[in-house]
Order: structure tokens, then C-alpha cells, then sequence
């Protein structure tokens, strides 16, 4: 019984050292924002993005654009107001593979506008993907 919870541990283990669940999280949720006619070409294609920044140097691919960005406010915010709520915005987080399940979000407070939306999510998905 101990190998099995031993070889589980690793495999927990090495998921965390590696970010996998991450990884897969953010994918999937790309996938399902975009919804490409050709899923795996399109998943192959983040990933070869992600290795060709990774050797290069270049900028890590960011599959939100500014369009995309405030489209997904926009819908969030149904009283044109230019704001969304905390929950909203920690949704929106979720629902982008930006927010870890363990992470713990603190409402400050404050309002949020487009560009703190939009500038969370740009350094959110930058840390994603250079830690891959």
C-alpha cells in the first residue's frame, strides 16, 4: 500500500515542480474562450508559440488580445457602468485559468475598471507562461 501512495506523491510531485495542472488549465480555458474549428492544431500551435518565445526569448504569446479583453468586460459589465464586481472579476479570472484553485483573492475595495481587469489579466497570463 505505501508504494502506491509513494508513486501518487511523485506524481503529485512532479505535476506541481512542472506547473502541468496549470498548464492544462490555462489550455483548456483558451480552448473553450476561442473554440478553434480545429482544437488539436490549435493547442499544438499554443505550444509550439510557447516553446518557439521560450528559446528565442521573445514575448510569450498573450491569446487575449485587447478586443477579447474588453469583450469579456463588456459582458460583465451589463449596466455600462465601467466597472464589474469583485466576484465578477474573480470569475472572469477563473473562468480564464488565471486564478490557482488555491489562491486566495482579498476584496480591497476597490472598483474595477477595465484597464485593472485588463492589466491583471496581461500580467497573469505573462507569469503563466514563463513559468513553463
Amino acid at each position: 500500500m505505501q508504494a502506491g501512495g509513494s508513486r501518487e506523491l511523485e506524481a503529485r510531485n512532479y505535476l506541481q515542480k512542472h506547473r502541468i495542472m496549470e498548464l492544462l488549465s490555462y489550455l483548456t480555458s483558451a480552448l473553450l474562450f476561442f473554440r478553434p474549428e480545429k482544437p488539436r492544431e490549435y493547442l499544438i500551435s499554443i505550444l509550439e508559440r510557447l516553446r518557439i518565445a521560450k528559446i528565442t526569448g521573445v514575448a510569450f504569446p498573450f491569446f487575449m488580445d485587447h478586443s477579447n479583453i474588453v469583450a469579456m468586460f463588456e459582458m460583465m459589465d451589463t449596466s455600462s457602468k465601467g466597472t464589474i464586481s469583485f466576484v465578477q472579476y474573480k470569475e472572469a479570472l477563473k473562468t480564464l485559468g488565471l486564478l490557482n484553485k488555491d489562491e486566495v483573492l482579498i476584496d480591497d475595495g476597490h472598483i474595477i475598471t477595465l484597464d485593472k481587469f485588463r492589466a491583471e489579466v496581461n500580467k497573469r497570463t505573462e507569469e503563466i507562461w514563463s513559468s513553463f
